[in-house]
């Protein structure tokens, strides 16, 4: 009964490796390793995309604040306030 029950187990143990070593195999093949570049260029994409968004968000809310003061009255001073922010 005990090498029936060690015989179940070794051939459970088996399996998963196997199945384990046949998975890293077929990841470096070309199929794999196409799988795997466009898996990481659609997150690039993404990624990108993401930051887009943030930019045009700012953009939008930096205009808002812009519009908002114009219409309050105060006066801008664009010139001044460009090169400070790039000194």
């Amino acid at each position: 009964m005990k090498r029936l029950l060690w015989l179940g187990i070794g051939l459970a143990v088996g399996a998963l490796v196997v199945r384990k070593v046949s998975q890293r195999a077929q990841s470096y093949t070309p199929a794999g390793i196409a799988t795997s570049l466009s898996e990481s260029a659609g997150g690039l994409v993404e990624s990108v995309r993401s930051f887009v968004d943030d930019v045009r968000l700012g953009m939008a809310e930096r205009e808002d604040e812009i519009h908002a003061a114009i219409a309050e009255g105060v006066e801008f001073d664009f010139d001044e306030e460009y090169e400070e922010g790039h000194r």
